[in-house]
């Protein structure tokens, strides 16, 4: 065993190594949004999509025929892929190629039709069954057909016959294509479709031959041993299976029936404990029970069975590493939720042992070795021989793709043979450099730059209309809000400050500062409430004011009583008594089933009244070091800690020196029913939870006395006249709940009440915009119609979309209000509150929002963005099939890898594009920051993001392009105004242009100014 002890240190960090190739989704119930590529962001996102497609077998941006038709609808227009091309090519665009035009002149011309690329068979089908050789393209513009053609008869009538045929390379089949159409002596009476079909055939004959005497030579052909080939995907299939299942038993956080036998010993030791006497009806695995003997008799480690399975496998040491990688990635759902599991999720119930990911791959070859020793001789064959199949297209493939370019382009036949060899090498070496991939990537920067063009132009418009606003004075408004950052607050803030135009709201990341592990009451764990790059120190538990204390153990009984019968009946349910039960009880049991798809409002409604007589009652937070008498283990905050706090958000959102009497905190989050995917629709800056705990926590840090005069010690005044309100608004049926306001004093009885009719105002308005993207409500609805709506589609059991989530976010603003206030922006943009005019010099406030804003947004764009554009590889597919595993996860049926991503349910409307950060601070700024925070610098340079800079000191905005800041010049167009938001978005599903919201103005004429 010496040399496999050499080499098991060595294997374990291959694997460790290979994990980050994994997806990094923890449990769906705390779903954190995050790059989906995140282990490829060392390289540039060009580089990095192309290399996971190619590793993933996915795709890295949409198919060609969305981006057309994105150019049908003007999404993209011509001047964006010019500009594209422009940069891209510098001064090659300009080059010649031979007699048929520029560089450029090609690209644009590949962009701009669709072009067909199928396999042999295909394009042979095409050209023999079709009327491909004599009808042009329908597409093809009318002075291109008409040029090829005359061109094409013009020189069999001149030149063809007085010379030309002889050294003609086509001359026999020009010679077929003339007696085919009736001999020469028709030549002079074809009619326009004669001479068309002759033109195709002789460019087709063109094509091909060019294709077969001018193209590349096609690469060669290299084996690999290690390839996933068919016997490969079958022995996949056969372990594949049993892995899933038990993978589902070692995770399990709760739902199975009964706890997996030896789960504490590890992976490999429960799994050997299950199957060392079982029996197998599968053949393949009749020496599985020897192999458990001998892991037994030697004291076999995990590393020890990976280096015996390898050896025994043939797998040379060279192989190892590719070998192991692409077993890791065989079921990377599960493989990813395991290493999750053991890494990052000690918080939750069951966490996985150090060392699981090792030893469910010792599990995974061992069962591979069998697997393998039991396939037939063929099989085996098969796997060790398999081809690459990179080598190149056939010559008729080739030839199809010029085929569809020249006519578009009105070449002839005769053009292309007049070319010498050094220009036929060209013009293949230019469209074998322009594949659809590359195609696609062009389209999708044009794509981008429509969209940010448009949103740059729009901020610099609006910011216009206010004049200088370094020099606006800060005004106190009748209250303020404080929201998350999130998009879905966007539209919210912006009918609020419409319904009450005295009010300000302000954006924060939705955690406000307060990292915490948190335990409702009625919660058995805790749960992280902040960033998933933030490792919380505290533990906050809620419980009832004293004076509720024997009514909430009362109700905690009853919870208890409620909960270990529901238990006890589906767990007797599953003997043969209780079946018989079921079936004769089981129609009772549909009546709410019934009642939540039928009647969903007033079946929630119905609910929360249930829940209410065994809720909570009146609770607190014990959010002070010591607090907690019931909870020993919350560890809180210190007065000083809570201080820092509160100083350093004041500062953040740019409140120091201006807060008004009423302060209203909101936190986010969303309810709906039978969604396991309903914690993606939560919080991204609280990991995945619901920011209302964090709201709460924070307003009575800043109601406290003591807090406040530490604060002050901090250089931060926080009036005696101001008071905090801490609120929750739900995203999904829009209601907005309040904490606490049996505290605040009487002087702001009335503010608040002027802020709750305000707030319940913009939610119905709010509901209402949000309608208009649900094909199930009514564009001629009212609000109160539209918030119906919303609540219903929260409670309803069947509805799989019960929020748009982030779809649609493309834009994140860090800056003051006043650049985007009045400006609609179709609920697409991050919002988070910076006063450039209260930082320091060294920018520290800066510094700090962008570490958590930029991480944050990034991984809600980018998960976005993949799970769009490839939905089955990247994304989790449809909702429909879904089931959940281990309460971790969702499975498509019964048995399949564990689905990470997005469901197609979350992301159908979106427009996949790269996130936009336009930040209020100088250039130099934000390079420093750059500069002094990797994960910033690596998005950033890399691509991953795009970023502008809004200079304060003169309003002048900068694009950050080949790593560099770049004016931005705006196009000069006026952007339209309405009188609301409702007038601009009215009848309308689809997306939005931006416009300004100006109650004293009617839309104009046009739309326009």
């Amino acid at each position: 065993m010496n040399h496999v002890a050499g080499e098991t240190g060595l294997l374990v960090e291959l694997i460790e190594h290979g994990a980050h190739l994994l997806p990094s989704q923890g449990p769906i119930s705390v779903f954190v949004h995050h790059n989906t590529l995140h282990a490829f962001e060392d390289q540039t996102f060009s580089a990095g999509v192309n290399a996971a497609a190619d590793l993933y077998d996915c795709h890295p941006y949409l198919p060609e025929a969305e981006y057309r038709r994105a150019v049908a609808c003007d999404r993209i227009s011509s001047a964006d892929l010019e500009h594209e091309l422009f940069d891209e090519l510098n001064d090659t665009g300009d080059r010649l190629i031979g007699h048929l035009g520029t560089l450029h002149y090609l690209r644009m011309s590949m962009l701009a039709y669709e072009l067909f690329e199928g396999s042999e068979e295909e394009v042979r089908w095409s050209i023999d069954e079709s009327d491909t050789l004599k009808r042009f393209r329908s597409d093809a513009p009318e002075a291109s057909r008409r040029t090829a053609v005359e061109a094409s008869y013009r020189w069999l009538v001149r030149d063809y016959n007085n010379g030309a045929r002889s050294h003609c390379p086509l001359a026999n089949s020009i010679e077929a294509s003339v007696e085919r159409l009736g001999g020469r002596s028709a030549i002079a009476t074809w009619n326009e479709e004669e001479r068309e079909a002759f033109c195709l055939q002789t460019l087709w004959d063109a094509c091909l031959l060019g294709a077969q005497l001018h193209s590349a030579e096609s690469r060669v052909s290299v084996d690999n041993p290690w390839r996933c080939s068919a016997a490969d995907e079958a022995i996949g299939q056969q372990i594949n299976p049993i892995l899933i299942r038990f993978c589902a038993a070692f995770l399990d956080q709760g739902q199975a029936a009964a706890t997996l036998p030896d789960r504490g010993r590890g992976f490999l030791q429960a799994f050997v404990s299950l199957h060392r006497n079982g029996w197998h009806a599968d053949h393949w695995l009749d020496s599985l029970a020897d192999r458990i003997l001998e892991i037994d008799r030697d004291e076999l480690s995990p590393e020890e069975v990976i280096s015996l399975a390898l050896d025994r496998m043939g797998v040379a040491a060279a192989d190892q590493p590719e070998y192991l990688q692409r077993e890791l990635l065989a079921l990377r759902g599960w493989a990813g939720l395991l290493w999750q599991m053991e890494t990052n999720a000690e918080w939750t119930p069951c966490p996985a042992p150090r060392g699981t990911l090792v030893e469910y791959m010792a599990v995974r070859l061992l069962l591979r070795e069998l697997a393998t020793s039991s396939a037939s001789v063929s099989a085996v064959s098969a796997s060790a021989s398999g081809q690459d199949e990179g080598a190149a297209s056939a010559p008729v493939c080739r030839a199809y793709v010029l085929f569809q370019i020249a006519q578009v382009c009105g070449w002839s036949g005769i053009d292309l043979l007049s070319l010498t060899n050094d220009e036929w090498a060209t013009l293949w070496t230019e469209l074998q450099r322009f594949p659809s991939r590359e195609r696609r990537r062009v389209f999708h920067q044009a794509y981008e730059r429509h969209y940010r063009d448009r949103a740059l132009n729009a901020l610099v418009q609006n910011g216009r209309k206010k004049g200088h606003l370094s020099t606006a004075k800060p005004q106190q408004p009748a209250y303020q809000v404080v929201c998350c950052i999130d998009d879905r607050e966007e539209s919210f803030r912006r009918h609020l400050e419409e319904v009450d135009p005295e009010c300000e709201t302000l954006g924060l990341a939705g955690f406000f500062g307060v990292a915490m592990y948190y335990r409702g009451l009625g919660e058995a764990f805790y749960r992280p409430l902040c960033p998933v790059n933030v490792k919380p120190k505290h533990h906050i538990v809620e419980e009832p004011v004293y004076s509720e204390t024997e009514a909430s153990r009362r109700r905690a009984s009853a919870r208890k009583v409620i909960g270990k019968a529901a238990q006890s009946a589906t767990r007797g349910s599953q003997s043969i008594l209780g079946g018989l039960l079921a079936g004769v009880l089981g129609p009772l049991a549909t009546l709410p089933l019934v009642l939540r798809v039928v009647f969903p409002r007033r079946s929630g409604r119905l609910a929360n009244t249930a829940r209410r007589l065994v809720g909570s009652g009146r609770t607190r937070l014990a959010i002070e070091a010591g607090a907690s008498a019931e909870s020993p283990e919350a560890n809180g905050y210190t007065v000083d800690e809570m201080a820092a706090i509160v100083a350093a958000v004041l500062r953040m959102c740019g409140l120091e020196g201006r807060l008004s009497p009423l302060v209203v905190i909101c936190g986010h989050g969303s309810s709906s029913v039978n969604n396991p995917h309903a914690a993606a629709y939560d919080c991204g800056a609280c990991g995945g939870g619901r920011g209302g705990p964090n709201a709460r926590a924070f307003a009575r840090m800043a109601n406290d006395p003591r807090v406040r005069q530490a604060v002050l010690a901090l250089g931060v005044a926080i009036p005696e006249s101001t008071v905090f309100i801490g609120a929750y608004h739900n995203t999904c049926d829009d209601s907005v709940d309040y904490y606490d306001l049996d505290e605040a004093p009487a002087r702001v009885t009335e503010k608040i009440r002027r802020a709750r009719l305000s707030i319940d105002e913009a939610r119905a308005r709010n509901a209402h915009e949000r309608s208009r993207r649900f094909e199930s409500a009514s564009l001629t609805a009212d609000t109160v119609q539209a918030l119906h709506h919303v609540e219903g589609r929260a409670a309803d059991l069947s509805q799989v979309r019960s929020e748009c989530g982030h779809a649609t976010n493309a834009t994140c603003l860090v800056g003051r209000r006043d650049w985007s206030r009045g400006l609609f922006m179709d609920r697409r943009a991050f919002l988070t509150s910076y006063d450039p005019a209260t930082d320091n010099e060294e920018r520290t406030v800066l510094a700090g929002l962008l570490g958590a804003v930029i991480p944050v947004c990034a991984g809600i764009n980018l998960e976005y963005y993949f799970s769009r554009v490839d939905n089955r590889g990247y994304g989790c597919g449809t909702k429909l099939p879904h089931n959940v595993a281990a309460m971790l996860g969702v499975m498509d049926g019964a048995g399949s890898d564990v689905r990470t991503g997005l469901p197609w349910q979350m992301v159908e409307i979106h427009e996949p594009m790269r996130i936009l950060f336009v930040i209020e601070a100088p250039p130099k700024v934000l390079l420093k920051i750059m500069a002094n925070n990797a994960a910033i610098d690596r998005l950033v340079r890399g691509s991953w993001v795009q970023i502008a800079s809004i200079d304060p000191d003169n309003n002048e905005l900068l694009l950050f392009q080949r790593g560099q800041f770049e004016p931005f010049v705006d196009n000069g167009e006026k952007l339209p105004v309405a009188t609301s938001s409702l007038a601009w978005y009215r009848g309308q599903r689809d997306h939005l242009e931006f416009a300004q919201i100006d109650p004293s103005r009617g839309t104009s004429v046009g739309g326009l100014l």
